[in-house]
């Protein structure tokens, strides 16, 4: 049965700091709630393989669901300990790849070649590409053969330039999403901060923030379902 593939970050700390970041853990595990409940079955990559860091801070997003995911063990197992690397994925055998968030992908996801090689064949046999927060990083300089950018004319949504103003990391970040995203052709959409929201385009979905995790899924599994 085909499958999706989870991308997780291996950054730990915001570089140039000792302030600790990695993935966000309910813009994956709610994300893997999801694809349980219709039987969708699933891999994580990380650009490095292996261990997958925690982001501290998103450790106060909890909920019943979350938690429920993360003591399962072999979500503990092949998420957080030992994911697969790039070199292990035939993108063949998946028919969506999903880009998870915290701020340690804003280092380790825009310019990895194997995961945008990944990315792009998926998209090339019909698949879908899903980000949410700041996992659209992944996305933003996905490039077709010709150098043309994947996300060019098509809309998208991810962390605004707000929100990471009210985070307080905007002069942390090596750049912002909504800002690349919009330099590289696309058409950067957006609700209030903080507020749950999706988008599709085609084959591309993606979320606005942390709580929208859910509103990727209502669009990606009904288009796998198909």
């Amino acid at each position: 049965m085909p499958k999706v593939l989870i991308v997780h970050t291996n950054v730990t700390r915001y570089q140039g700091t000792t302030d600790p970041t990695g993935l966000w853990l309910g813009e994956s595990a709610e994300f893997v709630d999801e694809l349980q409940k219709v039987g969708i079955d699933y891999d994580f990559v990380s650009p490095k393989g292996g261990f997958v860091p925690l982001d501290p801070r998103g450790m106060k997003y909890t909920n019943e669901s979350i938690l429920t995911i993360y003591e399962q063990p072999d979500y503990v197992q092949r998420g957080l300990v030992a994911t697969l690397k790039p070199s292990d994925i035939n993108p063949a055998d998946y028919v969506a790849i999903y880009y998870t968030g915290g701020h340690g992908v804003m280092w380790d996801f825009p310019d990895n070649p194997e995961l945008q090689t990944i990315a792009r064949e998926i998209y090339n046999h019909g698949g879908y590409l899903a980000s949410v927060c700041h996992g659209i990083a992944g996305l933003l300089r996905i490039k077709y053969d010709d150098g043309q950018y994947l996300i060019a004319g098509k809309k998208v949504t991810g962390f605004t330039t707000a929100e990471e103003i009210i985070a307080g990391k905007k002069k942390v970040v090596p750049f912002l999403n909504q800002e690349v995203a919009t330099q590289n052709g696309a058409q950067f959409v957006q609700k209030r901060f903080y507020k749950p929201f999706a988008v599709q385009d085609g084959q591309l979905i993606t979320g606005q923030n942390p709580f929208s995790v859910r509103e990727v899924t209502k669009r990606l599994i009904p288009a796998l379902q198909k």
